[in-house]
């Protein structure tokens, strides 16, 4: 026992000199890049907020600490570093390199719902479904929706018109069940009826994994799945993605099942039905279905009703631009309220307002990728397997390219504003060869619903832009919604419901 002893005991201090010495060569590898002072092994985790937004808010901080070139900081959670980009420059280095397209770490705890959906697959999962999926997100496919976007934009138009006049609302809690019925309809051909029912169960489970999700990012003990199906609430988050699952599985097996399609929406198809045809031709798995249906779900109503809820914030804070906007879309719709896909590129002033709100309020603040190669930035080499946050949420507000970076100004997307931008200043979307592939389907979601809003109500913000304070997760929400006052400016048409033969 005295030669085991002996033996285990050298084995266990080789391996703690050795991963020492590994972690002080790595340390000594990044110490050209800014970073607050930390220690050795356990990193900023003295300094670490006890909550990720606290946690997140700190980082930006740290980031604030070194506003000038090159705009890339260094953190480090216990031994591992992370190191953070908010230079359009450099972001570009990473989102354009073909050996960069794996996603960090934050993405795991979504692959018990979205398995290995388009968002959370490995490079060699995403590549070929990237390449099978791009054609369903052609503008001849998605113009088709248009009418589903407008079905549900007026379902929301005649909530609002039923509340009490006077009285704040809070925006975002509406637009959500929105959204999510509008994913639904487009991605399974089924309605949800949310914005009717939100206790349906399928609305429930929706809200309740992303809750979890949440809570889960915000405690380290927890990202290991034994501690968090042992002592966590895995067994809830089991509970409504098995929820999730079986909604999408049942509608998937109706699709397959009915030999007779008349019960469709006539003359369109739902994205279900073209990942069925690829799956009935041998170029999709029947099990993949599921998760890409489910990955559409999941990123298909949080960023669009995010995008939506904040833009018309932002309109309720600036009555000029507002009134400018309401007058393009009257101009454009004429006497109709019907959006038709032909509106939509003539609605160029409400573009720009829109783009400058995603570039103040992007959605998705912050991405992760994991190199999977050493890079080069700045005169210092990042190993392999690092993991990079790409700050668009900062990328957003560099005076290089955008003066008076806090100013809500959409002239900054007119046409002649544009020339010369770093083509990386704005991405909201992402971009590269990895980017959002419904970014098309997205804004036009985005331009429907915030038509008929603008078109039906004046927009008063109850916050001002100063007081609003949003929390920065995988979503920027704003910390408790966002409240408005709605002024009716014109009446509800009636009709133009699509039919749906079941």
């Amino acid at each position: 026992m005295g030669l085991l002893s002996a033996f285990l005991f050298v084995t266990v201090v080789t391996s703690i000199v050795y991963f020492i010495a590994k972690h002080l060569q790595l340390r000594n590898q990044l110490k050209g890049i800014n970073c607050p002072r930390s220690y050795p092994l356990i990193g900023h985790g003295l300094l670490k907020k006890p909550d990720m937004e606290g946690f997140i808010n700190q980082v930006m901080g740290m980031a604030q600490m070194y506003p000038d070139s090159p705009r890339m900081v260094l953190f480090w959670l216990g031994p591992v570093p992370v190191v953070m980009l908010y230079s359009a420059r450099l972001v570009e280095k990473i989102l354009n390199c073909s050996q960069h397209l794996n996603k960090g770490i934050a993405y795991y705890f979504f692959e018990s719902w979205l398995g290995q959906g388009i968002i959370t697959s490995n490079v060699d999962n995403w590549r070929p479904k990237r390449k099978l999926l791009t054609p369903t997100f052609h503008y001849d496919i998605l113009k088709d929706f248009v009418p589903i976007f407008n079905d549900q934009a007026q379902i929301l138009v005649k909530k609002f018109a039923s509340l009490p006049e006077g009285k704040p609302v809070e925006l975002m809690s509406y637009i959500t069940l929105c959204a999510l019925d509008i994913i639904c309809e487009t991605s399974m051909g089924k309605s949800l009826n949310a914005q009717l029912d939100k206790e349906s169960e399928y609305v429930k489970a929706v809200h309740t994994v992303n809750d979890l999700v949440q809570k889960r990012t915000k405690s380290p003990l927890y990202w290991n799945d034994y501690f968090y199906n042992k002592f966590g609430e895995g067994e809830t988050e089991k509970k409504c993605i098995d929820i999730l699952h079986s909604f999408t599985n049942k509608i998937a097996e109706r699709r397959k099942e009915l030999e007779d399609k008349q019960w469709r929406f006539e003359g369109r198809r739902a994205f279900l039905d073209l990942l069925l045809d690829m799956a009935n031709s041998g170029q999709l798995e029947a099990s993949e279905i599921q998760e890409q249906v489910d990955t559409l779900m999941f990123a298909g109503h949080d960023t669009t009703s995010t995008g939506s809820s904040w833009a018309l914030f932002l309109f309720g804070c600036y009555p000029e631009i507002q009134r400018k906007v309401q007058e393009e879309i009257d101009e454009v719709l004429e006497d109709s309220d019907y959006i038709l896909p032909e509106h939509l590129p003539r609605l160029k002033y409400l573009e720009c307002c829109l783009k400058e709100s995603l570039r103040l309020c992007t959605p998705v603040p912050m991405i992760m990728r994991k190199l999977g190669a050493d890079q080069e930035l700045e005169g210092v080499t990042l190993p392999k397997g690092t993991q990079v946050v790409l700050n668009q949420y900062m990328v957003h507000r560099d005076p290089m390219y955008w003066p008076d970076p806090e100013k809500f100004d959409p002239d900054r997307f007119l046409p002649e504003n544009c020339i010369g931008r770093h083509p990386f200043a704005f991405i909201p979307f992402s971009a590269g060869s990895r980017n959002c592939i419904g970014q098309r389907f997205g804004l036009m979601e985005i331009k429907v619903v915030v038509s008929w809003m603008l078109r039906h109500f004046n927009v008063t913000a109850v916050q001002r832009r100063c007081d609003l304070k949003s929390k920065i997760e995988i979503i920027l929400r704003p910390q408790d919604g966002i409240h408005v006052f709605l002024e009716k400016r014109r009446a509800i048409a009636d009709g133009f419901r699509s039919s749906l033969i079941a």
